[in-house]
């Protein structure tokens, strides 16, 4: 249940509800709310002389619902935003992992060429093998800042573990939950309290109502910038790396208000897709696209067969924009 409060309730009397009602407090656009888990279907006694409204929820996609927010929320990110009626897809791009100072300087170089505004890289790399390339660490997290005062870009970056959660926070513009840590709960709830900008991505073997309830750990801490990204689901297909479930992106952005951003790098896993799956993301309207490339993917330390190289990523980009104006949406 989602309780709004009388505009007129001071804060120090609705933190005393939201105790006596066990329940979440954060701050609406018209006053302070209050969040209880679905299974409560009435209004504590408590609460009604301070309730101008409330809902009830058949599961706990509540705060992330459109019965809460029926519009897309909207996230700035100082000189252009996500999501809301921006008509934005923002396309976030950049290599797998930050490598080198060359490297990554490159990466940004062809950002901000081609207009476009994040530069995405990870410093610290969730990898399946002990024995691959782990990251930078820190090393890559000042690279990454340094290419945001160079070039004028936004940054997203990773958390892989809650190892070094505060240092992403001081480097990133944008925090990334992989789907490796879309689960764990002490890396949602410092991004929850963190307010800046969060996108998880949904986990291989995770359905959309567990996918739609970790974003809601991060918003019922009062952070309300959450964006999700599906980048592909475990299937019985072989040939690929992942399946990109376009139904499930369908489904959320239905009955969600979080914007939508799509990964077509890890869902193929092969380079060759990526364009086609990229054009058919962009076709369904969506808010953004988070893309590797690479300036020698044959080289690259991480994700070398799904980069794109520089000159393919111009293409795509190019390929995209007739795409957008056809759905109303501007690449950017």
């Amino acid at each position: 249940m989602i309780v709004f409060l009388k505009s007129d309730t001071s804060h120090q009397r609705a933190q005393e509800l939201a105790s006596s009602a066990e329940a979440f407090l954060i701050s609406g656009p018209d006053g302070f709310v209050l969040i209880n888990s679905s299974s409560v279907k009435t209004l504590a006694p408590q609460l009604e002389a301070h309730t101008r409204d409330f809902i009830v929820f058949a599961d706990d996609l509540q705060l992330g619902s459109k019965k809460y927010q029926s519009q897309t929320r909207e996230i700035s990110f100082g000189s252009f935003s996500i999501g809301g009626n921006t008509g934005n897809t923002v396309v976030m791009s950049g290599p797998c992992s930050v490598e080198s100072k060359a490297q990554i300087e490159s990466s940004a170089g062809l950002v901000q060429e081609l207009g476009l505004k994040v530069l995405r890289a990870g410093a610290f790399k969730p990898r399946t093998s002990p024995y691959t390339f782990q990251g930078l660490g820190t090393e890559g997290l000042a690279l990454l800042s340094e290419m945001r005062e160079r070039f004028g870009l936004t940054i997203i970056s990773e958390i892989r573990d809650g190892s070094h959660v505060a240092d992403v926070i001081a480097h990133a513009d944008i925090l990334q939950i992989g789907a490796k840590s879309m689960y764990d709960h002490a890396i949602l709830k410092a991004c929850g309290k963190s307010g800046k900008p969060v996108l998880i991505k949904r986990g291989f073997g995770t359905t959309l109502q567990e996918f739609v309830q970790a974003a809601e750990f991060v918003l019922s801490l009062g952070n309300p910038n959450v964006m999700l990204c599906e980048r592909g689901i475990r299937s019985f297909e072989t040939k690929t790396r992942f399946t990109l479930d376009l139904c499930g992106v369908a489904w959320l952005k239905e009955h969600t208000n979080f914007p939508i951003v799509l990964d077509p790098s890890h869902a193929m896993g092969y380079a060759y897709g990526v364009p086609d799956l990229a054009r058919a993301c962009v076709a369904m309207g969506v808010d953004g696209l988070l893309i590797e490339v690479h300036p020698e993917p044959g080289k690259a330390l991480s994700d070398a067969s799904q980069q794109l190289n520089h000159s393919e990523f111009r293409q795509l980009i190019a390929s995209l924009h007739p795409i957008a104006t056809a759905v109303g949406k501007r690449i950017c």
